[in-house]
């Protein structure tokens, strides 16, 4: 039986990144955020992402999301700040 492997989440959603996008949000509800890393910039020894894409879209399949809101930040933690308000705003609201 294979091990269950453990999302990580913030706030109590789950956070997933493949490459240079990472999907936020609970696939179960009807909405989703999708970061994409424009660009990133050297800090000591680590990649820091200096341009992020925040997106807010529906989440109705593969191929079938659709963009409600759109907006660029300058680092993660700015995008991640609007994109959890964008969400929790969209599940009550939408």
């Amino acid at each position: 039986m294979a091990a269950e492997q453990k999302l990580f989440t913030y706030k109590g959603k789950p956070m997933v990144r493949r490459g240079d996008t990472i999907y936020y949000g609970d696939l179960s509800e009807k909405y989703i955020i999708v970061f994409t890393i424009k660009s990133k910039k050297k800090v000591g020894d680590l990649e820091v992402a200096d341009s992020v894409t925040i997106d807010l879209c529906t989440n109705k399949g593969v191929g079938k999301e659709k963009v409600i809101k759109k907006a660029t930040r300058e680092s993660l933690f700015e995008a991640i700040d609007i994109a959890e308000f964008w969400l929790e705003d969209a599940i009550e609201n939408g």
